[in-house]
């Protein structure tokens, strides 16, 4: 897995939207311009430090977004606007989000097997460089956590860890 920086079209994008966003409490997690098939899609996805994203938040983002891309028209493509929620099991792709997410339960699905045959670690994230992400997991017996680093060279994803049925709840709170 390569940390993935913003391209060029990504980047002003990001600069006009991350005001919106900020002006309404919210983050821009990410910003993607793609192609599927024959059709571009711009995607913003957004998240918010306290609560989860509702689609009262991707509205006040989309309007004033959309307003400002049809003035300024960055893109000449003709493409489709998608403005969401980052999701509970977000993707890290960015050096921000594993600054974000350190203390967080993250998920790593490697490549290929490691070497007891799992193709998955989830654990607490606990360090990260451009290099490695480093866990905290149970150790095999129980007794106590263990730290594992995983070269993200050999991962094929990192994302947040399902949160149980009292993380979510919290979250709703």
């Amino acid at each position: 897995m390569k940390m993935k920086k913003f391209g060029g079209t990504e980047s002003r994008i990001y600069e006009l939207v991350r005001p919106i966003a900020e002006e309404h409490g919210l983050i821009v997690w990410d910003v993607r311009f793609e192609k599927e098939g024959a059709m571009w899609y711009l995607r913003v996805f957004l998240d918010h430090m306290e609560r989860p994203v509702n689609i009262s938040d991707c509205e006040a983002v989309t309007r004033p977004l959309n307003k400002i891309l049809d003035d300024t028209d960055p893109i000449p493509q003709t493409y489709t606007l998608e403005v969401g929620s980052a999701g509970l099991e977000r993707e890290l792709i960015r050096e921000t989000h594993f600054d974000a997410c350190e203390g967080s339960k993250v998920r790593v699905r490697m490549i290929r097997p490691m070497e007891d045959g799992s193709r998955e670690v989830t654990g607490i994230l606990t360090g990260f460089d451009r290099e490695n992400v480093t866990l905290s997991v149970p150790s095999g017996d129980g007794s106590a956590e263990k730290s594992v680093t995983i070269p993200l060279s050999g991962a094929a994803y990192v994302r947040l860890a399902d949160l149980d049925s009292d993380e979510i709840q919290r979250a709703a709170d």
